[in-house]
C-alpha cells in the first residue's frame, strides 16, 4: 500500500499529493476534477471525475435465429446481474416469434423497458434507481412473501387442493422478481462502494446478503415444489392419507416458523435466538424419521404416490434446513470485528 504525508497547506487546509502512476492511468492533469466519497470504515475513496466508479453501463448481445429461447434468458439475466442498465440485441436475421416472447417475458420479470424494438433488433434499459433501494427492506418483502407462500401450499397440502397449489405458483414468480433485483444490488455494491456506502451496508456483508437471498429463493422453490406434487396427484387421481397428511402439514408448520425465526434473528443480528432455531431443527429431523416410517409402512404402494410423498417430505425437511443454516450466519456475523 502506498503511503503518503500530510502536508499543511495555508492555516487550514491540509493536502496530499496523488500517485504518479494512478493519475496517468486515469488520463488526468492539472485542473481536472476528481470525486471524493468518505466511506463507512472512515476511509475516503478518489474517483476521477465528478461521478463515481468509472465503468461501460451497455452491452451488446448477438443472437442467432435458431438460439433457444432459455439461453436468451439466461444471458440477459447474466447482464442485468451483472449491472448493466442498457442491453441491446441484435439478431443475425430476424427475431422469431419465440424468441420475441422469451425477451418480452424476461424484460417483465427484471422490471425492465424496451425502448425500441424492429425485426432484427432491441433495446433494454432498467430505470430503477439503485441509490433509492433498500437492501433490508427488500429481503424483509422477499422473507413475507416466501413464509406466505410455504403457508398456502401447506394450507393445499392439509385439504390436498389443486386449484390452491396453482394460485401458489404466482407468488414464486414475485419471489424470482426479487430476488433479481436484489442479487443485482448486491453486485453492484460490490464493484462500487459509493452505491453501497449510499444503501448504508458494508462491503465485506455483501456476500452474507448474496447467500441469504439465493436461501429465501429455494425456500420458495421447495414450496412450489410441493404444489407441484399436489397437482400431480389430483391429475392421477391419488391421494396421500389422512395420518400422513397431517404428519406432513404439522412438520411443515414447524418447519417454516423456524426458517421465520432464522430469518428475524438474521436481520436483527441476534445470536441469541440463532442458537435456539439451530436447537429445535432437530425436532423436524426426528418428525422426518416418522414421515418416511408412516409411508414406508402404511401408504399404498404406488409408484406415483411415493415418489410425490418423497419429494414433499424432502422439501418440508430443506426448508428446515435452510432456516438451521441462516442461524448458523447469524452465529457468525455475530463475531465479525466492529
Amino acid at each position: 500500500m502506498d503511503q503518503r504525508k500530510i502536508m499543511s497547506l495555508g492555516r487550514s487546509s491540509l493536502v496530499i499529493s496523488l500517485p504518479k502512476h494512478w493519475t496517468n492511468l486515469n488520463e488526468l492533469k492539472q485542473g481536472d476534477v476528481v470525486s471524493l466519497a468518505i466511506q463507512r470504515d472512515r476511509s475516503l475513496a478518489v474517483f476521477p471525475g465528478t461521478g463515481g466508479k468509472k465503468g461501460t453501463n451497455e452491452i451488446t448481445l448477438y443472437i442467432d435465429p435458431s438460439e433457444k429461447a432459455k439461453a436468451i434468458k439466461r444471458n440477459i439475466i447474466a447482464c442485468y446481474l451483472n449491472g448493466y442498465s442498457s442491453i441491446k440485441l441484435f439478431s443475425k436475421d430476424i427475431f422469431p416469434v419465440f424468441q420475441q416472447k422469451a425477451i418480452r417475458n424476461i424484460v417483465r420479470i427484471l422490471y425492465m423497458r424496451i425502448m425500441k424494438c424492429d425485426a432484427k433488433s432491441m433495446h433494454i434499459i432498467t430505470l430503477m434507481d439503485e441509490t433509492q433501494a433498500s437492501i433490508t427492506s427488500g429481503i424483509q418483502r422477499m422473507h413475507i412473501l416466501s413464509t406466505s407462500l410455504v403457508q398456502d401450499v401447506l394450507a393445499s397440502l392439509k385439504t390436498q387442493d389443486p386449484l390452491l397449489a396453482k394460485t401458489a405458483f404466482q407468488l414464486d414468480d414475485d419471489v424470482d422478481h426479487f430476488s433479481f433485483f436484489m442479487l443485482r444490488l448486491v453486485k453492484r455494491a460490490v464493484m462500487d462502494p459509493g452505491l453501497a456506502n449510499k444503501l448504508n451496508i458494508e462491503i465485506s456483508d455483501c456476500l452474507d446478503y448474496q447467500t441469504f437471498v439465493h436461501r429465501i429463493e429455494q425456500v420458495a422453490d421447495y414450496a412450489t415444489k410441493i404444489a407441484k406434487n399436489l397437482v400431480l396427484l389430483n391429475t392421477e387421481k391419488l391421494r396421500i392419507s389422512e395420518s400422513l397428511i397431517n404428519l406432513m402439514v404439522t412438520a411443515g408448520k414447524n418447519a417454516n416458523v423456524l426458517y421465520d425465526n432464522a430469518v428475524q434473528a438474521f436481520l436483527s443480528n441476534n445470536a441469541e435466538i440463532a442458537k435456539g432455531i439451530i436447537e429445535r431443527a432437530k425436532f423436524i429431523e426426528k418428525s422426518d424419521k416418522e414421515i418416511a416410517t408412516w409411508a414406508f409402512l402404511y401408504e399404498k404402494r404406488n409408484p406415483v404416490l411415493i415418489c410425490a410423498t418423497c419429494s414433499i417430505r424432502e422439501s418440508i425437511k430443506r426448508i428446515a434446513e435452510i432456516g438451521r443454516e441462516i442461524a448458523l450466519y447469524t452465529i457468525h456475523r455475530s463475531f465479525k470485528p466492529k
